[in-house]
């Protein structure tokens, strides 16, 4: 459905006019070839996984909580039960909290995410619209995001223009 969408949209155009001109650009493979993009992943990607271990940490001392819990569970007054209970409780909405403030969708990850990786992201898109407009683009397609193009020409393939107008070359 998504590829005929796209088909109709282009015979469409196609129909409104033939002196328009269409590109495409891999962002994909433009971010692969911006120093900054890469140190800003690995930051990212070393933030996500020492907060997971942290994550993991605790989970694991609830799962030890627990297993503590049950071999003396006999043992204790319902009172006990009860403040036993309680506690895991707490530690596990301690946890799932934590989860969702570094990792939820408004969480910490996707903050840094904003700070780090969306600044280069607009320059990518600055700079592209800037080629458009020099070069009277009428659409400028992006191969790495589903676009589903059938075929591309590589003539008509401005990722290196785009990364050259960014200071960057291949």
């Amino acid at each position: 459905m998504k590829k005929f969408k796209i088909l109709l949209v282009l015979a469409l155009m196609g129909s409104v006019t033939f002196a328009q001109k269409f590109a495409f650009v891999d962002t994909e493979y433009i971010l692969k070839h911006i120093p900054a993009y890469e140190t800003a992943q690995e930051q990212l990607d070393n933030m996500s996984v020492q907060w997971q271990k942290e994550i993991e940490v605790m989970y694991a001392e609830i799962d030890k909580m627990y297993k503590d819990y049950q071999a003396e569970k006999v043992l204790l007054t319902e009172d006990l039960k009860t403040k036993k209970e309680d506690e895991i409780i707490n530690k596990e909405k301690e946890v799932k909290e934590l989860q969702k403030k570094r990792f939820g969708t408004e969480g910490d990850l996707y903050k840094k995410r904003q700070e780090l990786v969306k600044p280069i992201q607009d320059d990518i898109f600055d700079a592209i619209k800037q080629m458009a407009s020099d070069g009277n683009y009428a659409i400028i397609f992006d191969s790495s995001s589903g676009a589903n193009m059938l075929y591309t020409d590589p003539k008509y393939d401005k990722s290196d223009e785009i990364l050259d107008r960014l200071g960057f070359k291949n």
